[in-house]
C-alpha cells in the first residue's frame, strides 16, 4: 500500500538545481559532490527549463575531445535536455507512480500553481512510502 496520498507528500522538498546560464564545469561539481545522475535546470523564475544529466556532459565531453578547444566556457543550457518530466503538489501519488512507469524515468519534479519547481519524487521515494499490510 502506498501510504501518501499526493505528491507533495512523496517529494523531498528543495531539490537542489542548477541555473540554467551555470557553467558546466559549476553544474559537473555539484553533480559529482552530491552523486547525481540529473539535475533540473531553472529559469530565473525558479521554473523548470530542462535536466541535465550525466549522460549529456558525457557526450559533451566526447565531442569536445575531438574538437578544437572551445572559444567561451559551455553553460547548462547549451547542454540540458529541454524536456521537463513534472506534476504538481497535488497530483495524486497513484498517479505519480503511474507517470514514472508510462515514462520509464526514475524521477519527476513536482512544481507549484506557478509552475516553480518545489520538489523531486525519486523511485526512492516511493518505495519509502510502500508498507505491507
Amino acid at each position: 500500500v502506498l501510504e501518501a496520498a499526493t505528491a507533495a507528500d512523496l517529494m523531498s522538498s528543495n531539490p537542489k538545481s542548477l541555473n540554467k546560464d551555470s557553467l558546466l564545469s559549476d553544474a559537473v561539481t555539484l553533480m559529482a559532490t552530491k552523486g547525481f545522475n540529473a539535475a533540473p535546470v531553472i529559469d530565473e523564475t525558479g521554473r523548470p527549463v530542462g535536466v541535465l544529466s550525466g549522460t549529456d556532459v558525457l557526450i559533451h565531453q566526447g565531442e569536445s575531445a575531438d574538437a578544437a578547444a572551445e572559444k567561451a566556457p559551455t553553460k547548462v543550457s547549451d547542454l540540458m535536455t529541454p524536456a521537463v518530466y513534472s506534476v504538481t503538489t497535488d497530483t495524486p501519488a497513484h498517479k505519480v507512480v503511474e507517470e514514472m512507469v508510462q515514462l520509464n524515468v526514475h524521477q519527476l519534479y513536482v512544481v507549484d500553481a506557478n509552475h516553480t519547481l518545489v520538489g523531486v519524487v525519486t523511485a526512492h521515494d516511493v518505495l519509502r512510502r510502500l508498507h505491507m499490510r
